[in-house]
């Protein structure tokens, strides 16, 4: 099961909620203190809480599946980690609520941050050596044809012109920071004492972390090391792929996964696709 990041938010995620998980709803409002999906294109501080109640209530809605394997793109790494019985449903909630708050804060404390796609068949070959030459970092690295570079916004710009002599399309995101790169340093100490006072269990399923694209070993330490390191997504596919995973179902709003998936695995079974 593959549980979705920012950018997979749907226009009927707050009905499949309020129909599916009513109560969840009136958790996320009582720990956001306002209606997320409402505010969900104003930043991270809302997009992030109303993704992963859409991916839990998405999740039940299914019938509540069980799976070998699971692993979320950036905030859904806590969706899964819930479904898997690591971490209890409030903590998920409340520490992505925190997450997105303190994202957003350290991308509007920095002010000087965006990030730049990178689309093309070379766009995995190329995206290290165009982030080192321009001063930027790996964010995104999503599938062979599609991944983000993170940093300064007055560098974004210049990686795009050099990406396009190559052959790649450059898009730059309308975002409002350099998310997981080192100009999110500022969101780790908060979100990390809140992990510290946090219960995990052993996971009811192997977890993969897109930090390390294997199994997580250390729940809090990878999760703190999220916030600054790259999404490492596509070697995460493959290392599931190698452990024998052959079956990929979406959980959660949009199919954004299930398209990386199908660019990135050639010989597995997509649900959904």
């Amino acid at each position: 099961m593959l549980f979705p990041g920012q950018g997979s938010q749907t226009p009927g995620m707050r009905e499949t909620v309020a129909r599916v998980r009513p109560d969840l709803l009136e958790l996320v409002l009582e720990v956001v203190g306002a209606d997320p999906f409402a505010l969900v294109e104003q930043g991270t501080a809302y997009a992030q809480p109303a993704i992963f109640c859409a991916s839990i209530s998405g999740w039940v809605e299914l019938g509540r599946p069980r799976a070998d394997v699971m692993a979320g793109h950036s905030l859904g790494e806590l969706a899964a980690l819930v479904v898997a019985g690591s971490i209890s449903e409030r903590d998920g909630l409340e520490l992505v609520a925190l997450r997105g708050r303190l994202m957003q804060e350290a991308g509007e404390r920095a002010g000087e941050g965006g990030m730049v796609a990178l689309l093309g068949r070379q766009a995995a070959a190329l995206a290290a050596e165009l982030a080192d030459a321009n001063g930027l970092s790996v964010a995104n690295d999503n599938s062979p044809q599609q991944v983000v570079l993170s940093g300064a916004r007055a560098r974004l710009a210049e990686v795009a012109a050099d990406a396009q002599e190559r052959g790649l399309r450059a898009v730059i995101l309308p975002v409002a920071g350099a998310f997981h790169s080192p100009m999110m340093a500022a969101a780790v100490p908060e979100f990390e004492a809140a992990l510290a006072a946090v219960q995990v269990a052993p996971a009811s399923a192997t977890v993969y972390s897109a930090v390390t694209a294997a199994p997580f070993d250390d729940v809090r330490r990878r999760l703190v090391e999220a916030l600054t390191a790259p999404v490492r997504w596509r070697e995460t596919l493959l290392a599931m792929r190698e452990a024998g995973a052959d079956r990929f179902v979406e959980v959660g709003p949009g199919r954004v996964l299930t398209a990386l998936a199908k660019r990135t695995l050639s010989d597995v079974v997509l649900v959904g696709a």
